[in-house]
């Protein structure tokens, strides 16, 4: 079950989670590539650091997620989809994502 989270509330509903995420994008070959991240809020954006492969995979194709995992077990997880641009700032690459939508998710139960 997923719960919509209006883009204007996502700030305040991040706030919840704090600033630790794992951030999934794609290659060119298809692979899946997750990667754990510090996001920062920034002017309706969201910025986080990347790796080499990960700044290759957004490069290649700019759909991505970010994951963060329930607070407490039985709780909801976090997640976002967006956009994202790949920038250098000094020695240091940044992705910056623009969110567009994001949603509570409920954790699934064993089979």
């Amino acid at each position: 079950m997923s719960i919509p989270v209006p883009l204007p509330e996502l700030a305040s509903t991040m706030a919840r989670f704090g600033s630790a995420s794992y951030l999934l994008t794609v290659g060119p070959d298809a692979t899946p590539h997750a990667a754990s991240v510090t996001v920062e809020w920034s002017e309706g954006c969201l910025l986080v650091g990347a790796g080499r492969r990960t700044a290759a995979n957004i490069r290649a194709n700019d759909a991505l997620a970010l994951l963060w995992p329930p607070p407490s077990p039985g709780d909801y997880s976090l997640i976002v989809d967006g956009t994202g641009a790949v920038r250098q700032e000094g020695p240091h690459l940044v992705v910056t994502i623009q969110p567009t939508s994001a949603v509570l998710h409920v954790t699934a139960k064993s089979p």
